[in-house]
């Protein structure tokens, strides 16, 4: 087991390269079982959670080659069979996404509960209602065992805008036959990667970036390469760490398009950036000062479906908003157990209540203090909302249990050093 060591206090200036997108990365790893030709995978970013998916695919005899550091040549010529190794899939929850393109492909898979972060009941409804939907036949006895011999179009209505749900609908329809209709779909930016994507690969998929998708199933998919988008919760991560260190950065390849809910979320804790072509500036932040809602109401800041502000990126808020003058409401309404971090966060010294599981009430700013004994990180988001109060924090900072941050962010310790933060990587 590894552990970072922090010195905090220090303002971070320099530049960083965006990283490619985890979120896109994995459902487009997946989708290779969809075609019997290779697909060249590029910016896929160097994260625990890409190696686990590739260890899925390989178990299912699909060959993954390294074409570079961050490319990929993933060839699903032949697929040994259709049960994913249990062991392998509690580590991750989006091993769900290889039922879709299985299905598509191969007309049944056997997929164990998947894993993943413990942020409360993540439900696996909207998949399995979705892929009914489309002609499939699910039973469950400790494995979700699934049969579709003959996938078929259908207008299917999502109870919930779910991520990982939409992406897997979308790739087992684009293999069925006629057309489907997808109503109330999630339209994040890695979706739509996902999705422009397979139409490289030969699919008929229309509304990209709407909550609405029509798909003309076809017979076959073809190869593609394709390039992997930034990743949009790093670089918010990245955004913040530079504000709240009162650093100055730039961030190259960031996709500023898919920051406008960022900004308007960030700017109620008084944090600028500049868009500059395809990357984003950071300037440095004297103070921070929070802005109330209209008539001197508390600065709310909340999370929704794209294009709303992302869930992932609540944690970092709030340890940004421990260092910004005011008082801010964080309303967390996806995930029942996201908030319970944020007594390692009092610990350190911030001035937060927490009013029930979904909400907690920050008041900045604050000044932090290291924790030298040990803070263990729950999961990849809260992690690195974590790191950054350390990098903040007076003294000595320890945290535990860094395989989470890692499964999320790229060589974070490297990227850290190169812009001047004193942090060390070691073993326990």
């Amino acid at each position: 087991m590894e552990k970072f060591v922090i010195e905090g206090g220090r303002p971070l200036r320099g530049e960083i390269v965006a990283s490619g997108s985890k979120n896109a990365s994995l459902p487009l790893i997946s989708a290779c079982l969809l075609t019997e030709e290779p697909l060249i995978l590029h910016n896929v970013p160097r994260i625990a959670d890409v190696r686990v998916q590739v260890d899925l695919l390989e178990a299912l005899g699909v060959s993954v080659e390294e074409l570079g550091p961050r490319s990929l040549r993933l060839h699903a010529k032949d697929i040994r069979q259709t049960q994913l190794d249990p062991a392998i899939c509690r580590q991750v929850r989006t091993s769900i996404l290889l039922a879709g393109p299985m299905l598509g492909r191969m007309g049944r898979v056997e997929l164990p509960p998947p894993g993943g972060d413990v942020i409360g009941r993540r439900r696996l409804d909207t998949h399995m209602l979705a892929l009914e939907g489309l002609g499939t036949t699910i039973e469950f006895d400790g494995l979700f065992r699934m049969r579709a011999p003959d996938l078929r179009g259908a207008d299917i209505l999502f109870d919930e805008a779910s991520v990982t749900g939409t992406e897997n609908a979308v790739m087992a329809a684009v293999r069925a036959r006629g057309t489907t209709i997808l109503r109330n779909v999630a339209s994040e930016p890695h979706v739509q990667d996902l999705c422009h994507c397979l139409v490289q690969m030969g699919a008929r998929i229309d509304g990209i970036g709407t909550n609405t998708l029509t798909i003309e199933g076809v017979d076959r998919l073809g190869g593609a390469e394709h390039t992997v988008i930034a990743d949009n919760i790093e670089v918010g991560s990245y955004i913040a760490l530079a504000a709240v260190t009162h650093g100055e950065l730039t961030i190259r390849g960031a996709c500023p398009e898919h920051h406008r809910m960022t900004r308007l979320m960030f700017g109620r804790l008084g944090i600028r950036f500049e868009d500059r072509g395809q990357d984003i500036y950071v300037p440095r932040h004297d103070e921070l000062v929070m802005t109330p809602d209209l008539r001197g109401a508390v600065t709310k800041i909340e999370d929704a479906i794209w294009p709303g502000f992302p869930a992932d990126l609540l944690s970092i808020a709030i340890t940004a908003a421990t260092q910004a003058k005011g008082t801010a409401l964080v309303h967390e309404k996806l995930f029942e157990a996201r908030m319970f971090w944020v007594d390692r966060l009092i610990g350190m010294g911030a001035q937060i209540i927490l009013c029930d599981p979904h909400r907690c009430v920050v008041i900045g700013p604050s000044r932090l203090h290291g924790e030298a004994t040990g803070i263990p990180s729950p999961d990849i988001r809260a992690g690195m909302a974590l790191l950054i109060a350390a990098l903040v924090a007076e003294g000595t900072t320890v945290i535990l249990n860094i395989r989470q941050i890692d499964r999320g962010y790229e060589d974070i310790d490297v990227k850290l050093r190169s812009i001047g933060a004193h942090i060390r990587r070691v073993e326990e």
